[in-house]
């Protein structure tokens, strides 16, 4: 096979472009540190990091859900710790009222002071979050207490036809972010407006059975307490595998797409001293032709 001049000239010409682009793609590994800058580069690649960054949103989305759980629930043990404290309150006033020694003066004093409780626990009842309603299940635009003698409870939640908001934790799986709807239910302010009215008109009969309805309607927001406690330790379970899931989902993407750094600042010097003896070589050949010999 006859090789000529314009052969080795095209040759050299091809390779030295090849290396050009050689050293450009070393060189754009290394200066943004990724292994490809457009799918082209590597199909395969770019697929997989498509997938691996879906997985990544959703894990995000997930976090993001679980922050939003994490303020209904602390939100809504707060509000919870003010009624308790409310009612505990209210307790020890009739208890106090039911001695014999109160006279008028005493127990209107008692009923001005449950009379303010009550007004606390209208307020704790439509406390809201973001601008929803915590303690009216999916019913978050509307207050589940209207004030009144008695503060009246929304409908929906006395006949039980209201459900539990929940939020999504991960594929498939919700939780609950509020506490029972009905725990600021009709009962509480109903046995807490007769032990008032009670007090003001200085009467000091049926109390015993109050009593034992406070009791009742305190022990109810105790158990409220406590399965929101326990819902609580499982949103921290949640927490620490979502968390788990977010690292090894970057760390899945930091593989597919960063490049190792050491190699690819290696491979460039190479790739550099390579190009640079690709043009030394590609001069010579180019310069000899036979003009130089005519010369």
């Amino acid at each position: 096979m006859r090789v000529t001049q314009s052969m080795l000239s095209a040759n050299s010409l091809r390779n030295i472009s090849s290396s050009y682009n050689k050293l450009n793609q070393l060189s754009n590994q290394v200066s943004t540190g990724k292994k490809i800058t457009k799918p082209s580069d590597d199909p395969v690649v770019a697929m997989k990091g498509m997938y691996y960054r879906s997985s990544l949103s959703e894990v995000e989305q997930y976090k993001r859900n679980l922050s939003e759980l994490y303020l209904w629930m602390d939100n809504s043990e707060s509000a919870m710790d003010q009624a308790s404290s409310g009612l505990d309150r209210v307790r020890e006033l009739l208890v106090q009222g039911k001695t014999d020694t109160n006279g008028k003066d005493e127990r209107n004093a008692i009923a001005e002071e449950i009379n303010q409780i009550k007004e606390d626990l209208v307020n704790v009842g439509n406390t809201k979050v973001n601008g929803k309603y915590l303690f009216h299940g999916t019913d978050v635009s509307n207050p589940p207490v209207t004030a009144g003698d008695p503060p009246q409870v929304a409908a929906n939640l006395t006949d039980g036809l209201i459900d539990s908001y929940k939020v999504e934790v991960s594929s498939g799986v919700t939780m609950k972010a509020n506490v029972n709807p009905a725990t600021f239910n009709q009962e509480m302010f109903d046995v807490v407006q007769e032990i008032q009215d009670k007090m003001a008109n200085n009467d000091n009969t049926g109390l015993d059975d109050l009593l034992t309805r406070l009791d009742s309607v305190m022990n109810s927001l105790s158990s409220e307490k406590s399965e929101l406690g326990a819902r609580y330790n499982r949103l921290e379970m949640v927490e620490s595998r979502i968390d788990a899931q977010e690292v090894l989902a970057n760390k899945v993407l930091s593989d597919n797409e960063d490049v190792d750094m050491e190699v690819a600042i290696t491979n460039l010097s190479v790739q550099q001293s390579v190009h640079n003896a690709s043009l030394s070589v590609g001069a010579k050949i180019i310069q000899t032709s036979l003009i130089d010999f005519l010369r």
